[in-house]
């Protein structure tokens, strides 16, 4: 079965760039099966190529559609180059649509270099996922593959996105503890940020 790399939810578009991931959360969508949205199937058998990706933007009808989204069965930024290629090659055929990027932001532990202001040179926002409100609880949530670094790492990625990009954004899953989403909102603020809580999808 073909995979769908790009597809819509909830009237808005979003790009499955891959599949690889540092983390495997508690609550991650991608864990309640093939696809959401459109989509048929999200899972590759194959990662994708840049130009498997641009294929695929291609075929799809943008007609209408104001924003989308880098945020698949995956973490974007486990596909840099790709994700960073795919954004300027949407920019420059369809110059008036927004881009986000949806991310755990731990791309610069990912890469192994600071990503932020490349990523907001390309990018119209950013939706960064702060998850928890400490290291340990964030480690715990996430099962990271950076344990005791992921945390700050995320807070630090936070922040140099907010020197770049005018919109720039931290979220929750409401399955914390309220405190904790209060704490979260603090955080979030002290990162110079815009808060938001998500609905868990069973």
């Amino acid at each position: 079965m073909k995979t769908d790399i790009v597809y819509r939810l909830s009237g808005g578009v979003y790009l499955n760039i891959t599949n690889k991931c540092p983390c495997s959360c508690a609550f991650c969508i991608r864990s309640n099966g093939e696809a959401v949205g459109d989509a048929k199937r999200l899972w590759f058998e194959t990662e994708p190529t840049v130009d498997d990706i641009k294929k695929a933007v291609d075929e799809f009808d943008f007609d209408g559609v104001k924003e989308a989204v880098f945020c698949g069965y995956g973490e974007p930024t486990n596909a840099y180059d790709n994700l960073i290629e795919t954004a300027k090659y949407i920019k420059n055929k369809y110059p008036d649509i927004k881009l986000r990027l949806n991310t755990n932001g731990l791309s610069d532990l990912i890469n192994e270099k600071p990503t932020a202001k490349e990523l907001c040179s390309v990018l119209d926002s950013i939706s960064v996922s702060l998850n928890d409100v400490t290291s340990e609880k964030y480690d715990k949530i996430t099962r990271n593959i950076f344990p005791g670094r992921a945390f700050e790492a995320m807070l630090d990625f936070t922040k140099e996105c907010v020197k770049y990009c005018g919109d720039v954004r931290m979220t929750v899953v409401d399955v914390i503890p309220k405190e904790d989403i209060e704490k979260a909102r603090e955080i979030c603020e002290s990162c110079g940020a815009k808060f938001r809580v998500r609905s868990f999808v069973k």
